[in-house]
């Protein structure tokens, strides 16, 4: 890149980078306690910068609402106030099923004034996956609208709901979002919390059973502030979008979080994607600094609406994640929208850890992760925990004990052990290389990734087994253009059932609707068995392999 070479070294920076500094840039109480209020919004007050833009929202008839940070934190007052009278307060968790809206935002900020946990819900979800999500966290409080609430009818167990637009004829015992919303402000400050408290509960899917719980503490901020620093190169003049959504760690660690402890201006599009779409926000907004997965780069590219968006654009750098992006779609970025895009690898666990970073000169290869992020000492393990030299795949692990950032405590609920020997264990086969970069190499487990969302095929089974017809069922990712992966299922029809192209539609609808619209089987292929181990495992490798030599012939839905 031409600009590398006024850049920091990554080595020098290395040399002489510090935990501490960060933690103090973030909280000027330095009382070694935190609160992700005062982070993200209370601090930036007391500087000064309390009529700096915090949010640009854009909705869906394009009408655009613009939020300071002076105005996030008095109408997070009042719903902090809100949140208190009701008995709310430290570690209850809170969920939210909203489109990327301002409501959303004060949401996220009021949870974190009383000292709660921020815990999101994709707006594609089914029931049985907000059902178990709710029931596993013992969540005190939902906040949605009109247009999500159906989704918590039946549960097993609902909490109150909280009601943007008000209560409707068939939830007359939902709270009201505007009479919250008027409600006195938190008068007391918000309070200080150890740094292994969490401020936020993910769950990430798992390959076996059900979605991990990640309860991320608030010693996560110093690292989702360095990525924002040091890879997505984040500046106060920056107009930042990051497209990915907040029910999801990226979106919600990096579209909400970073930007906001940095205290810089973070845009909402709550339209759904759309090349069109994506191409006149960020005219609109005269975005500068671009965050996607690799999947909206490739719909961009199809399109050929942005083949010459280099002219009207006013891109300074582009970040993307999720899966690895490849020569064609870097070259294109570059050509097209006329700045350099960079990859960078993380997970809902770890939050980035590794990246390709627009703000330090390091070695820089197409196709790769990219170095440790500073903070982090990573390195390469065979099966049985000893460190690997460059060249040989292994997998990737974080060195607990020399990744003063690293944050992950384990899960939630003791889902699964991923330590040993004093590393976390990413479950990501990757290579080092010479030169100190990382080349991811593949999984070692089932994971699907599709259009940058992480699937377990589990999930994916159990749904499709829900259907009448199905004596067994198998998903795995099959490669995909646009999406990377897209799910295929193998199924097994009971005596009695035969396969037609309506039974696949009524199993493909039926797993929408229960599970997600971007966790469903766009292809389902009918077989008479499953090829399986003596122990009766399925052999999802063998079937990964099948689906990639049939890719090109299978229509997805």
């Amino acid at each position: 890149m031409s600009h590398a070479a006024t850049l920091p070294d990554y080595q020098d920076y290395l040399a002489s980078f510090s935990i501490d500094e960060v933690i103090a840039r973030l909280d000027d109480h330095r009382d070694g306690r935190f609160n992700a209020f005062e982070s993200c919004c209370g601090r930036h007050l007391r500087a000064g910068r309390g009529e700096v833009t915090a949010l640009v929202h854009e909705d869906t008839a394009g009408s655009v609402t613009a939020l300071s940070y002076a105005e996030l934190d008095a109408r997070s007052a009042r719903l902090a106030g809100w949140f208190r009278e009701r008995g709310l307060g430290t570690g209850d968790r809170i969920a939210c099923m909203l489109p990327r809206s301002p409501e959303l935002l004060v949401a996220v900020l009021a949870t974190w004034r009383i000292g709660a946990v921020y815990q999101p819900l994709f707006t594609a979800f089914g029931p049985d996956a907000v059902d178990y999500r709710l029931g596993r966290a013992d969540t005190k409080l939902v906040i949605t609208d009109a247009a999500n609430r159906f989704k918590f009818n039946g549960l097993s167990q609902c909490p109150p709901v909280l009601a943007v637009g008000g209560p409707d004829g068939e939830h007359g015992d939902d709270l009201d979002w505007a009479e919250a919303l008027g409600h006195a402000a938190m008068e007391e400050t918000p309070p200080r919390l150890a740094p292994e408290a969490p401020f936020l509960q993910m769950f990430t899917s798992g390959t076996v059973g059900k979605p991990k719980g990640v309860a991320v503490p608030l010693s996560g901020m110093p690292a989702f502030a360095l990525y924002m620093e040091l890879a997505i190169d984040l500046r106060e003049s920056d107009r930042f979008w990051n497209m990915a959504d907040p029910g999801w760690a990226y979106g919600l660690y990096y579209a909400i979080a970073g930007p906001l402890l940095l205290g810089v201006t973070t845009h909402f599009c709550e339209a759904g994607f759309s090349a069109e779409g994506a191409l006149d926000f960020m005219r609109r907004h005269r975005i500068t600094n671009f965050a996607a997965a690799p999947t909206a780069y490739r719909l961009m590219k199809a399109s050929g609406l942005f083949d010459d968006a280099r002219q009207t654009l006013e891109l300074r750098v582009a970040s993307s994640a999720g899966e690895p992006l490849n020569t064609e779609v870097v070259t294109w970025v570059e050509r097209s929208l006329g700045c350099p895009v960079m990859d960078h690898y993380g997970q809902t666990e770890t939050g980035m850890t590794c990246c390709n970073h627009h703000a330090l000169a390091h070695p820089k290869h197409v196709g790769a992760m990219g170095v440790p992020m500073p903070g982090y000492r990573l390195a390469i393990l065979d099966a049985e925990y000893n460190e690997l030299p460059p060249g040989e795949p292994g997998v990737l692990a974080v060195d607990i004990a020399n990744s003063p950032a690293h944050f992950f405590p384990g899960y939630t609920w003791q889902e699964k052990h991923p330590f040993a020997e004093g590393f976390y264990l990413t479950g990501d086969v990757v290579i080092k290389n010479e030169d100190g970069t990382f080349q991811f190499a593949g999984r070692d487990d089932d994971i699907i990734t599709t259009a940058g969302y992480r699937v377990g095929p589990t999930d994916v089974e159990n749904s499709v087994m829900t259907h009448p017809a199905v004596a067994e069922s198998a998903a795995v990712g099959q490669p995909d253009e646009i999406r990377g992966e897209i799910i295929k299922s193998y199924v097994v029809l009971r005596d009695g059932f035969e396969a037609s192209d309506e039974l696949a539609d009524e199993i493909r609808q039926l797993v929408r609707e229960r599970l997600s619209t971007h966790a469903f089987p766009r292809v389902i292929e009918f077989v008479d068995t499953l090829p399986k181990t003596p122990s009766g495992k399925i052999q999802r490798f063998k079937l990964r392999a099948d689906a990639a030599d049939k890719a090109d012939a299978e229509p997805a839905k």
